[in-house]
């Protein structure tokens, strides 16, 4: 098929120390070991998002390498994105069902159908888009608007292994440590070694981890009976939907937050790959959408493209959508083994977080690339005034709420530094 003709040199390419492009694949063992390495990627967020709505994470980890599959499909393979669980629909699901916060949703049924509402309201948007071009983004998104929106994508998420990874100063140290391990294999070693230095470095924080707990009882120890407790296969929880006009109503507007994701996460995949995937936004749009509503429908969470497996691509330099291929057939492999989702959560959390400090901030520094990459000229006040305030919206999680809707964070800076540049650009 030609969706699976990716070129079959880049071996020669990754001994050279070169970027393997999206069109482009390692041999496949070593593809092997780089999905392997964007599942552990999103897995955290991916199972975090579903616990904090009462859904079942297994779904969610299934439903993400389907909708990963989905994505690929229909973009033709030719846009490196996976699809995990989104946060943006965490508090209108709360506010639509009325979750207490613990355990089983009762009311997943209408959260369900408002998400699949969401997903064909963003189908249709990527339609249009895919029909009219992506004449009016070049236009509404020059480099200073996409610089800001891609480093607030990851400043926005820093407070999540800085404030909520670490209880103690033993698991900040512990973070501190395996940021440093993930530094170190960044620096100091080649070839395929470095390639994996996120999944290397989080082994190796493991390891120190165990070393430190579970054998000199510093911290809190390594738990491994879940892993000896859980079976090898099992099937997730099914939900089947229920619409509710309120519920819809509630939960559709989410949309505007994941069509301002995707469109920055896109814009740093063709910042940091040198080749324009514009050209592929609405089908983009199109297979987010699809990949949503299909969730959906079978108890899983909404998803979006992922921010954390961007900045794997921005550590590795390896942008290969078979590699996406590959990590998409691994999640649906680990939605039907509880085994294997005990084993990645018994990971500790402070590792955890250190390296999702060092993922987050590879994003931020991916949007300042955008900058110096397109010469943006910051002595001019136009520029200067909507990267700082951009910056900052996102940053702080500065929120608008319309009724029941908030659009905060990414969206607020998204959409704010959109609208503020064409205003002061009109002026000139």
């Amino acid at each position: 098929m030609a969706l699976l003709q990716w070129n079959e040199r880049p071996a020669q390419v990754l001994q050279g120390g070169g970027v393997i492009g999206p069109d482009e694949r390692l041999p496949w063992a070593q593809t092997g070991l780089m999905g392997i390495q964007h599942v552990i990627a999103m897995f955290g967020a991916t199972v975090l998002a579903p616990i904090l709505m009462g859904f079942d994470p297994n779904v969610a980890v299934l439903m993400s390498g389907i909708g990963t599959l989905i994505f690929f499909l229909i973009t033709g393979g030719k846009v490196p994105s996976y699809l995990g669980s989104s946060f943006a629909f965490i508090g209108v699901v709360i506010a639509a069902t009325a979750y207490a916060g613990k355990g089983p949703n009762a009311n997943i049924g209408v959260a369900l159908g408002g998400i699949i509402a969401c997903g064909l309201v963003y189908t249709l948007v990527g339609v249009v888009v895919h029909l009219v071009g992506t004449g009016w983004i070049e236009r509404f998104m020059p480099p200073v608007v996409t610089g800001a929106v891609v480093a607030v994508i990851g400043l926005n998420l820093a407070g999540i292994p800085i404030k909520n990874m670490a209880a103690n100063n033993f698991e900040a140290w512990m973070q501190a440590l395996t940021f440093v391990c993930v530094a170190l294999v960044a620096v100091f070693t080649s070839g395929m070694l470095q390639r994996l230095l996120i999944l290397v470095g989080l082994i190796i924080a493991s390891l120190l981890y165990a070393l430190l707990t579970n054998g000199m009882g510093l911290g809190k120890p390594i738990d491994v009976s879940g892993i000896a407790n859980a079976a090898w296969f099992g099937l997730p929880q099914f939900q089947a939907p229920v619409f509710s006009a309120p519920a819809m109503l509630l939960i559709v507007p989410v949309v505007i937050i994941l069509v301002a994701e995707n469109l920055g996460h896109i814009k740093a995949v063709t910042a940091m790959t040198g080749k324009n995937l514009d050209q592929y936004m609405g089908r983009a749009f199109i297979g987010d959408g699809v990949a949503t509503m299909v969730s959906g429908a079978a108890g899983g969470t909404g998803v979006t493209t992922y921010a954390e497996n961007i900045g794997v691509m921005a550590a590795t330099r390896i942008y290969s959508t078979a590699v996406f291929l590959v990590a998409a057939l691994l999640a649906v492999l680990l939605g039907f083994s509880p085994k294997f989702g005990a084993l990645i959560q018994a990971i500790p959390l402070p590792v955890m977080g250190g390296v999702s400090i060092v993922v987050f901030g590879l994003i931020a520094i991916a949007g300042a690339k955008i900058w110096v990459d397109n010469r943006v000229d910051f002595s001019q006040n136009k520029n200067l005034i909507v990267a700082a305030i951009t910056v900052i919206l996102g940053t702080g999680e500065f929120t608008l709420k319309f009724g029941d809707f908030a659009l905060g964070g990414i969206g607020t800076a998204t959409f704010g530094a959109i609208l503020l540049y064409a205003v002061l650009n009109r002026g000139k």
